[in-house]
């Protein structure tokens, strides 16, 4: 039984016919928590460095330990939002985010931080999946089906900003130092609790029933063993990937003997469509986070622009993503999306592979606007896809596991861009990490072309609450 969303909390009189628009500022707000976050740090890495006198190898982790935890926590805290309704999650992961940016802006030591980064990486992944089961649930009070518009909203704003945050946390270090980063997040927390608390419906009706500790334990376990071991995949972690294996298998055996497990792996064995998206969320976000970890790195070291300078090359990109959502959001197209944006991907790798030390402006310009068109059609594509083919029941806890397949894929990424550059980023690794772009893209092609059920996608008409 699908919690039921009732009352408005904070507000009075009925509730509208139509998607209630009120639910629109939180659920953005929320959503963008984990991006404005991943983003900042980026242009702070260097002077907490300095602060702790601590090396690249070390600062990295702040980096890591947030997509750690939200690998593990999205899918964790979308399964509880499926049982217990999205407002108690969201209220207690947005406050936990101000918690986290109070810890952070007072951290001590380089470890203090890396626990306060790892602490926004959980309080960051209940906004997301709250966002998608408050979708359903409107869908479902309305008898209604019409998320496209709303969607595109959270794409949009995620995407515009992960651009903005660099320069933000620029604004924000050359205002208050690197904690300003940190303590940014107490004012955001505390906007998404007022908007939370007032905006979002309370639950009632739902059936009581037991959390899968032990499952959500085996899963953190083989899903941190495996990013640890593909975030520096070396012979002597061999270890890494061996405990991985076990703890699945373990996960496996238990899951399949639950009657109300955390991941209900006979139903998603079952969907061979849902599984299909979840493989090509994988394909398409490898290849986009190789051309940009690797092309950034490229341009610096290769090519030999300043930071600044490869940071205005890649506008291109961003621009082009945000335009393709823009225009395309309101309509599903989920095939047409998945296809165009993975046959686009082909083209942008192999462009890669003219790509020199002389090469003009303008092609380097063209290179990351021809791959950020597939960055906005893909991230709608998938994303829609899910809303129809996960079960309603489930929907948070899917869309919560959407986004760890997008963090396999970054890791993954990493991986490759570090051992096509196994000493300095030149143009001969780039021309293979072109190589390695172009084989997922091609993957993604025949991941996509043959599946009819993409077609079929159709709006349908939900229950009413």
């Amino acid at each position: 039984m699908i919690p039921r969303l009732t009352a408005r909390a904070g507000t009075a009189g009925p509730s509208p016919a139509g998607f209630d628009r009120r639910l629109i500022a939180p659920m953005v707000l929320g959503s963008v928590l984990n991006p404005v976050n991943s983003s900042m740090i980026a242009v702070a890495l260097v002077p907490i460095g300095v602060a702790f006198g601590a090396p690249p190898a070390e600062t990295v982790w702040l980096v890591s330990a947030l997509y750690l935890a939200t690998a593990v926590g999205q899918p964790v805290i979308g399964r509880l939002v499926d049982m217990y309704g999205p407002r108690r999650l969201y209220l207690a992961g947005t406050a936990l985010v101000g918690v986290a940016g109070l810890l952070g802006a007072l951290a001590p030591s380089l470890g203090a931080l890396i626990a306060a980064r790892a602490l926004l990486g959980f309080g960051t992944s209940a906004a997301y999946p709250a966002a998608m089961r408050l979708t359903r649930g409107e869908a479902e009070r309305t008898g209604q089906d019409s998320p496209a518009g709303v969607l595109a909203a959270l794409a949009v704003a995620n995407q515009t900003v992960a651009v903005i945050g660099p320069a933000l946390g620029g604004l924000l270090i050359g205002l208050g130092g690197w904690r300003a980063v940190f303590t940014v997040n107490v004012p955001l927390s505390a906007a998404c609790l007022v908007l939370g608390a007032l905006r979002l419906p309370t639950t009632a009706g739902q059936r009581r029933r037991g959390v899968d500790l032990p499952g959500m334990a085996l899963f953190a376990v083989l899903l941190v063993a495996l990013m640890l071991f593909l975030m520096a995949p070396r012979e002597d972690r061999w270890y890494l990937p061996v405990v991985s294996a076990g703890a699945a298998a373990a996960f496996a055996w238990r899951e399949l003997r639950l009657p109300d497990p955390f991941i209900d792996l006979r139903v998603l064995g079952g969907t061979g469509p849902l599984l299909a998206t979840y493989l090509r969320q994988l394909l398409a976000y490898t290849t986009a986070y190789a051309f940009m970890y690797g092309y950034t790195q490229w341009l610096e070291q290769g090519r030999g622009l300043s930071a600044s300078t490869a940071g205005l090359a890649l506008l291109p990109l961003s621009v082009a993503a945000l335009t393709v959502s823009t225009l395309t959001g309101r309509r599903e197209a989920v095939r047409a999306k998945l296809l165009v944006g993975s046959v686009l991907q082909l083209a942008g790798s192999a462009v890669l592979l003219l790509v020199g030390v002389d090469s003009p402006l303008w092609l380097l310009l063209a290179a990351g606007a021809l791959l950020g068109i597939p960055q906005g059609l893909i991230g709608l594509a998938t994303q829609n896809a899910l809303y129809r083919q996960a079960d309603p029941e489930r929907i948070a806890s899917a869309a919560g596991l959407l986004r760890t397949f997008m963090y396999l894929g970054a890791l993954g990424a990493s991986a490759a861009t570090a051992a096509f550059y196994p000493r300095r980023a030149d143009t001969a690794g780039l021309h293979d990490l072109a190589l390695f772009m172009l084989a997922g893209s091609a993957l993604l092609v025949a991941a996509t072309l043959p599946d009819r059920s993409l077609g079929r996608l159709t709006p349908r008409t939900p229950r009413k609450a």
